[in-house]
């Protein structure tokens, strides 16, 4: 699930989770005692202090819930939510009929909720944390309080998952038949901006390729991205020269040393790429990619003369890649410089040019790359790569 789709998911969720929570115990505890004769006393129980955690509980989640939100870490609040939840309910239950078994009751539409709710997330490993975790606590609340009554929502729990599962499994297949062919019309989007700038520069397409595929392997050995993430930063490394179509011929193509002036008429690039593709969907979550993948460590990059780590990360990723290929491929000015020279120049720019940190990963990551440019099909048509399914 893409990550603003799955912020805004567990917002909904929580949200009707604890609606149903506070008006659940409002009207077991208030409402229902006004209307149904009992011998219970309006209100929460006295005698059960442990019952007040939950509450406590709730309003801690919501402090760690909108913390990760802000770090884009949206994916672990389900997981907290419903983990504290199952732990305050079982220990509820556990301390509520302690010694009181002939009266145990447990169940309510707030699990009903939580169970029927679990497809949205189109999460397979979500779903079965979730009913594993109630079959568990059901389990283990009988065990302790001694009662077979637990027998009756472990039945309701596995009924119900069934359907939600059953659910689940299509829903995940219609978003992969619409995921598949979102990716078709994008990739074709892109090869045809490819194919554009291959009319004004023959070196744009071998460069751009090989450079998204550099810097995918990069992404993958620093290892803390979704596929979502590498798929969007993949396309963006393809497209992170398409600004130049916005430079005349007599410039992008000039054989010798740029003016001063000409050499301006460049930087331009980067913010025209940006601006043609922010409303891409499927890019524009790496949009800095493409603006940014000239910024320099030391912060005499361009355009926007971003300093250290105010250069996004992927952004500092790709400007590894967009370097190593512009020197190890020929150009209409220059020949293709040896693998050690532009290994040694990047060694050289650490700290300056290139982050330091990503210099010492490039190093691991050098020998896989020159692998790569061996084997690259330098005389065959092109397809886009398939690396990121």
């Amino acid at each position: 699930m893409i990550p603003h789709e799955e912020k805004r998911t567990v917002k909904w969720y929580l949200l009707i989770s604890y609606v149903l929570i506070i008006g659940w115990d409002a009207f077991y505890y208030y409402i229902r005692p006004m209307y149904i004769k009992t011998s219970e006393a309006i209100g929460l129980p006295d005698n059960n202090k442990i019952w007040y955690l939950n509450y406590i509980v709730l309003f801690v989640i919501l402090g760690i819930a909108y913390y990760l939100s802000k770090v884009n870490k949206q994916d672990w609040i389900k997981y907290i939510f419903i983990i504290s939840y199952l732990t305050v309910s079982f220990l509820v239950d556990i301390v509520s009929f302690h010694g009181n078994n002939d009266g145990y009751t447990s169940g309510n539409v707030v699990e009903i909720f939580l169970i029927l709710s679990l497809p949205i997330f189109l999460n397979t490993r979500y779903f079965w944390v979730v009913t594993l975790g109630f079959t568990l606590k059901y389990i283990a609340t009988g065990i302790l309080l001694k009662t077979s009554l637990v027998l009756v929502p472990i039945v309701l729990l596995v009924i119900l998952s069934g359907l939600s599962f059953f659910l689940l499994v299509r829903f995940q297949g219609y978003v992969r038949a619409v995921s598949t062919s979102y990716d078709n019309q994008l990739e074709g989007i892109v090869k045809g901006v490819i194919a554009t700038l291959e009319l004004k520069d023959p070196y744009t397409r071998g460069h751009s390729e090989r450079v998204a595929k550099y810097a995918l392997m990069f992404a993958n050995e620093i290892g803390k991205f979704s596929k979502e993430e590498q798929k969007s930063f993949y396309y963006a490394c393809l497209l992170h020269d398409i600004g130049k179509v916005n430079i005349p011929d007599q410039i992008l193509m000039k054989p010798g040393k740029l003016t001063d002036e000409e050499f301006e008429i460049i930087k331009t690039h980067p913010v025209v790429g940006a601006e043609a593709v922010k409303n891409v969907e499927g890019i524009k979550n790496s949009i800095y990619v493409i603006r940014s993948h000239h910024e320099r460590w030391d912060g005499k990059g361009y355009p926007d003369q971003l300093k250290g780590e105010e250069i996004p990360l992927l952004a500092r990723v790709s400007a590894i890649a967009d370097a190593f290929d512009a020197m190890t491929s020929s150009r209409s000015y220059r020949d293709a410089m040896p693998f050690e020279e532009a290994y040694n120049r990047i060694i050289k720019g650490q700290g300056s040019q290139f982050d330091p940190i990503l210099v010492d990963k490039f190093k691991k990551i050098y020998p896989a790359w020159i692998k790569f440019h061996q084997n690259y099909p330098w005389s065959e048509k092109w397809e886009l790569l398939r690396e990121v399914e």
